[in-house]
């Protein structure tokens, strides 16, 4: 089960969403923590972005792109969720793939 986590916020759910689908772990340390709320604000911010993004992916919506403006709806109704994406909206990863060898070419000795 694949697991995200390390600085991610509410307003990278489309991305986290559409990179690890629905049976992943999603550590908020820092954007539950860090909300301007507070934590229990913070976790709301969470919850309400992540069921947008279900619920969306689910309607048939593309929110891999639309993801953006379906959180800035999804805000209207949540406070929390306002500040969340007020806070970190800009902050965001570039997902390039990891899946490269860790390796360095060394060449042969000999005694």
């Amino acid at each position: 089960m694949p697991v995200a986590s390390g600085g991610i916020h509410a307003g990278q759910m489309h991305q986290l969403i559409d990179l690890f689908g629905d049976d992943v772990i999603l550590q908020f340390g820092g954007g539950t923590i860090g909300h301007p709320a507070g934590i229990q604000a913070g976790a709301v911010a969470n919850r309400v972005a992540l069921e947008a993004m279900v619920k969306a992916r689910n309607e048939g919506k593309d929110i891999k792109n639309e993801g953006p403006e379906i959180l800035r709806k999804a805000a209207q109704f949540c406070t929390p969720l306002k500040q969340a994406l007020d806070t970190w909206g800009d902050i965001s990863f570039n997902y390039a793939s990891t899946d490269t060898s860790d390796y360095a070419v060394t060449p042969a000795t000999s005694n």
